[in-house]
């Protein structure tokens, strides 16, 4: 039974692909704990959240980053 409509077409072919792999799932896996690794544990330790916590109030977090963006601006208008 075939199937003409574009998505299921392209659906089922992926589907079918993941079943049949025996190296690519174990390369899957590693590239699952990669990227856990990279977006929860890298970015707790390395990449603090800067805004929250140098400002307390959102109205001073907004103020630094249109401060920030209109500076950067006027900087590299006056260096064209």
């Amino acid at each position: 039974m075939t199937n003409r409509f574009l998505p299921f077409r392209i659906y089922h072919f992926y589907r079918d692909g993941f079943r049949r792999m025996t190296l690519g799932r174990s390369l899957w896996k590693i590239i699952i704990v990669k990227l856990v690794i990279m977006f929860a544990i890298l970015k707790v330790f390395f990449f603090p959240n800067f805004l929250k916590s140098n400002f307390s109030t959102d109205e001073a977090r907004a103020d630094h980053v249109l401060q920030e963006l209109t500076i950067k601006q006027i900087s590299i208008n006056n260096l064209e």
